[in-house]
């Protein structure tokens, strides 16, 4: 059986406007337009709708359960029509951004508050990842945009602009060390002590590091170890305020904390959509 979308949206405003003269105002309609379309409904379900004994509109325990099987087809109706008008527009379905944890948190909520009034029909996917990592996510399609430290790369294969925002990373340690408590330190007192280093997907089982070492493919995980009192690491200053329990020492070395540079990275074999390249425009534009 059909129910045109008319006479649906013309039985659901009457409801909520509480007459059909105010659904007529409110849809743009005559009143008869309106009562007209009401009447075919019932006919086509086979009974009332509204109480046919009062000058208020009142619903029948039919309308009553009708209105809400109403409303959801027009909320899909009005779905397909966002889908169709994407698909006309060439606008992706899903976005897959792969970022660093060197880019703080603070700049993706507000990229991700923005995406959503802009595309809030759009399928979003995030992926966190560190370096070659990002390179090979990019380079494969599995994402589409990609935000990391400066990278070396093919030129050509790959394209970036450089952010306005950069991040620096630190050297943390317990507070409970007895090397936390010295004013002044060189990498040659680090070395009776684990190392906890990062180790991406990409190069792992290729990087050899002399001495105790302990490795993860997160920034996350290394910090989580270095609050455990494990080792030393380098890790982005901010994820540490963000995250932190309070119990590490950012240690004081020459050079440190170190000043990250950070890009926005695409493929240039792969096409971008609408939703893409206004996320690239996005980032290079408001994160200063």
């Amino acid at each position: 059986m059909f129910y045109s979308p008319e006479s649906l949206d013309a039985f659901v405003q009457s409801v909520t406007s509480g007459s059909f003269s105010g659904a007529a105002r409110a849809l743009g309609k005559s009143q008869s337009t309106v009562s007209v379309a009401v009447s075919s409904l019932e006919d086509h379900l086979g009974f009332a709708l509204f109480e046919r004994t009062s000058r208020q509109l009142i619903l029948t325990e039919e309308g009553r359960r009708v209105l809400a099987e109403a409303r959801d087809i027009l909320a899909a109706n009005r779905r397909l029509d966002d889908v169709a008008l994407r698909l006309s527009q060439g606008i992706e379905p899903r976005v897959t951004l792969a970022i660093s944890d060197h880019w703080p948190a603070s700049h993706h909520d507000r990229l991700l508050h923005q995406f959503v009034q802009k595309y809030p029909d759009v399928e979003f996917e995030c992926l966190i990842a560190e370096d070659e990592d990002i390179l090979e996510l990019l380079k494969t399609g599995r994402a589409q945009v990609g935000v990391t430290t400066q990278q070396s790369y093919k030129q050509g294969e790959l394209i970036s602009r450089q952010l306005a925002i950069s991040s620096q990373t630190g050297i943390y340690l317990a507070k409970n060390h007895p090397l936390s408590l010295r004013t002044t330190l060189t990498f040659d007192d680090l070395k009776a002590i684990r190392q906890l280093q990062l180790n991406t997907w990409s190069r792992a089982g290729i990087q050899r590091s002399e001495g105790k070492v302990w490795s993860s493919s997160s920034y996350l995980l290394l910090l989580d170890m270095a609050q455990q009192g494990f080792g030393w690491a380098k890790i982005p200053c901010w994820m540490v305020d963000h995250f932190g329990d309070g119990s590490l020492t950012r240690l004081p070395l020459a050079g440190w904390p170190e000043k990250k540079n950070l890009e926005i990275i695409w493929s240039a074999r792969h096409a971008l959509g609408p939703a893409c390249l206004w996320m690239i425009e996005a980032l290079t534009v408001a994160n200063d």
